[in-house]
């Protein structure tokens, strides 16, 4: 059996929080975007093509203000907790 190589990308440490919130924007709305669809519609006919066209807008969303607000917490209310 061989083994896979492992696939590193190295980037510099400023664009930690810009890759961090893009992977979790990515990862929230395709999960959100599934869950309403099926509540709101169910599945049937057409199910991945609705779910690609609402997955982009809410991903267009989602990241400019997952961006923003990791900024908030990081730097107005984290830093003012103590943590030991």
């Amino acid at each position: 059996m061989t083994k896979t190589p492992t696939i590193r990308i190295r980037t510099r440490r400023k664009y930690y929080r810009l890759i961090f919130t893009f992977l979790m924007a990515l990862m929230m709305s395709l999960i959100i975007s599934t869950a309403l669809l099926l509540v709101k519609v169910g599945y049937g006919d057409g199910f991945f093509t609705e779910l690609m066209q609402s997955w982009a807008l809410a991903f267009a969303f989602a990241w400019p203000s997952a961006y923003v607000c990791a900024y908030l917490v990081q730097e107005h209310v984290l830093s003012r907790i103590e943590f030991y």
